[in-house]
């Protein structure tokens, strides 16, 4: 029996946001990210989309005794497909690998009044930054669609629940990559 993985593309890429054990690099192919909109939450956040010319890089990491509760609680807003075949990875033993995934028929592209947080953002780049290097956290902004949606400068007083502290360089990346990209930052309340 195959020991059940999951690949992370977005938060989950940071191990400072979670517990699960033995986290590795891997690669995604036929898919892309997306920042979405659903009725599910009150902000913007990163969903998987298929795409059959793009390939994402993220982590994947075992799911102990196949429990998924823990993870599907975390990522409700999402369904778990099975993505087995489309992942690249570096183990030597069977795996059974899923994605969380918005379903298409709950997107909406982000608004003024459902932003980006940066809380969140800086904890993918953050992880993106620190599992791929500058080169990773670069080929994140570029294999990821939705930048002209609005982000919301939480930093001061996060709301994401898994923020992290960042160190000034990782700081200095996340706004010089939005500024080359001509993101659109609003002020937090």
């Amino acid at each position: 029996m195959a020991d059940p993985y999951f690949f992370g593309y977005g938060s989950l890429v940071n191990a400072a946001t979670h517990d699960f054990s033995d986290p590795r690099p891997a690669r995604l192919s036929g898919w892309r990210r997306a920042w979405r909109h659903t009725d599910l939450r009150e902000v913007a956040f990163l969903t998987a989309i298929p795409d059959p010319a793009s390939e994402i890089d993220g982590m994947i990491a075992h799911v102990p005794g196949g429990d998924w509760d823990k993870l599907d609680q975390r990522e409700w807003a999402y369904d778990r497909v099975p993505a087995t075949a489309d992942v690249t990875h570096f183990l030597r033993h069977e795996i059974e690998i899923a994605v969380y995934a918005v379903p298409e028929h709950r997107h909406h592209s982000p608004t003024r009044a459902y932003p980006i947080l940066m809380s969140y953002l800086d904890v993918v780049v953050q992880g993106y930054l620190r599992e791929f290097g500058t080169e990773g956290a670069e080929r994140f902004f570029a294999t990821t669609d939705g930048w002209d949606a609005p982000i919301l400068d939480d930093r001061a007083a996060p709301r994401y629940p898994r923020h992290q502290p960042l160190k000034p360089g990782e700081t200095a990346f996340v706004d010089n990559r939005l500024r080359a990209i001509g993101a659109r930052v609003i002020e937090g309340d």
